[in-house]
């Protein structure tokens, strides 16, 4: 064989070499066994929960906020057959429906084993789960809720609306629900900060506010929480002060704001909240998905609202948690992700869409900035019936099949190697939130 050959075949062997090292648009035909391999290992990855409700029914402290009448995605109606498999591998439900007689074995079943584990319950949710911790975004932490398992995301909303709220509730029937609600909890704020009223000015206003942030530190919130989309557009101007204390001086004795005045008012507001949240070293969680009810603006709600926001040098030193992960503008949102101080989670992507749909939102995020997503449960009790028990298991199954189906066509295609995947899955399931929350808590 000549030497020109010889350098010829080396040439071709090392560019099929370099070939087979790079990614390529088509799998090698092995994902099936790529992902039954993955998802062993995945079911063994311990899991830190970013985002969810845990409680029970009866807990009006689980969120700030009722459901209003609106029409549920297919996955979390209680018809779904998952949720009854939910119920046989946590509580051995017998049945394979919820009809009123065996929905009622589940409800005894479940205050039996209350009764028996005491406030070490959802402890055992998570054990079989392999949730190693979980954060609760709650108005308030109950007693049977373990501390050491559970961290505290408190929520900063109903500081947005101190002035009459009618025109609000005008809009529709949500709002007739929510508001209500965001003036129940401010009050509540107030008593804890020792007010019987509103301060007489902004300046009382503001040290108000920083109180109560202040309080809910000491008593172990790791993050505030804002639920806004649903009452207004995620864009928040910057107004300077001197504009909000007038719609402050003019309307917190009464009188209804025009809309104008009150959105300049909750622009500033909300901006003093996230300065107040980096000083305290308070994540900031906002909600960016579509929401519940039939009146939630996917416009107001879209996530690139907050780029302003999440743009601003100003708030380097804050770190922002995008919830839900801008759902359905999950794919804008992984770009803000960019910024080394915002993060996305998956709560209720993993509940909205089904394992074969969530694989491929885990694909793109993952193949983006990994290390910047985290999983979220979004866990919430229902009802009586389907409590935040089921929705862990969904979310957790959901989460881990879709992830090893995602990682395993990235791996077929010669994204990264299997090392580099199982790393990713580490990350995703368990190691951003603990290092993201680690000086947090």
């Amino acid at each position: 064989m000549t030497a020109q050959r010889l350098s010829l075949l080396s040439s071709a062997f090392l560019f099929a070499s370099f070939l087979n090292a790079q990614s390529t648009p088509y799998g090698s035909g092995d994902v099936p066994q790529l992902y039954e391999t993955l998802l062993q290992y995945i079911k063994q990855i311990p899991i830190f929960d970013d985002h969810g409700h845990p409680g029970f029914p009866d807990d009006p402290d689980v969120d700030a906020m009722a459901s209003p009448p609106g029409t549920l995605p297919l996955r979390i109606r209680a018809d779904n057959p998952e949720l009854i498999a939910a119920s046989k591998a946590l509580f051995g439900y017998p049945y394979s429906d919820f009809s009123p007689a065996h929905a009622r074995w589940l409800v005894e079943r479940k205050a039996q084993l209350k009764r028996e584990q005491g406030n070490r319950y959802f402890d055992h949710i998570l054990d079989k789960l392999n949730i190693e911790t979980a954060i609760a975004n709650r108005v308030a932490m109950p007693g049977y809720l373990d501390r050491k398992r559970f961290l505290w995301a408190f929520f900063a909303d109903s500081f947005l609306f101190p002035f009459d709220n009618t025109n609000i509730r005008k809009r529709n029937i949500d709002e007739q629900v929510y508001m209500p609600l965001q003036e129940k909890l401010l009050r509540r704020e107030l008593q804890q900060a020792g007010l019987q009223t509103l301060p007489a000015s902004l300046d009382g206003y503001l040290k108000f506010i920083t109180k109560v942030l202040e309080l809910d530190r000491a008593n172990g919130g790791i993050a505030i929480k804002f639920e806004a989309a649903y009452f207004r557009s995620l864009h928040f101007g910057d107004p300077p002060q001197a504009e909000a204390a007038a719609a402050y001086e003019r309307y917190h004795g009464g009188g209804v704001p025009a809309p104008a005045e009150y959105t300049a008012f909750q622009d500033f507001i909300f901006r003093y909240l996230v300065r107040g949240a980096g000083r305290l070293h308070l994540a900031v969680h906002i909600h960016t998905a579509v929401g519940i009810g039939d009146f939630f603006s996917l416009h107001n709600g879209n996530v690139l609202n907050l780029e302003n926001v999440l743009r601003d040098p100003r708030y380097d030193s804050v770190t922002f948690v995008l919830l839900h992960g801008g759902l359905p503008y999950d794919r804008q949102a992984i770009w803000l992700a960019a910024r080394k101080n915002v993060y996305i989670d998956s709560s209720l992507t993993d509940l909205y869409l089904y394992p074969s749909e969530f694989k491929n939102t885990l694909k793109y995020w993952l193949s983006i900035y990994p290390e910047k997503v985290s999983f979220g449960s979004d866990a919430f009790p229902f009802s009586d019936v389907l409590g935040a028990e089921e929705a862990y298991w969904l979310s957790v199954k959901s989460s881990r099949e879709a992830l090893a189906a995602a990682l395993a066509e990235l791996v077929s295609e010669h994204a990264f190697s299997r090392e580099q995947a199982l790393k990713i899955a580490h990350g995703y399931l368990h190691d951003n939130a603990a290092k993201l929350y680690g000086d947090f808590d």
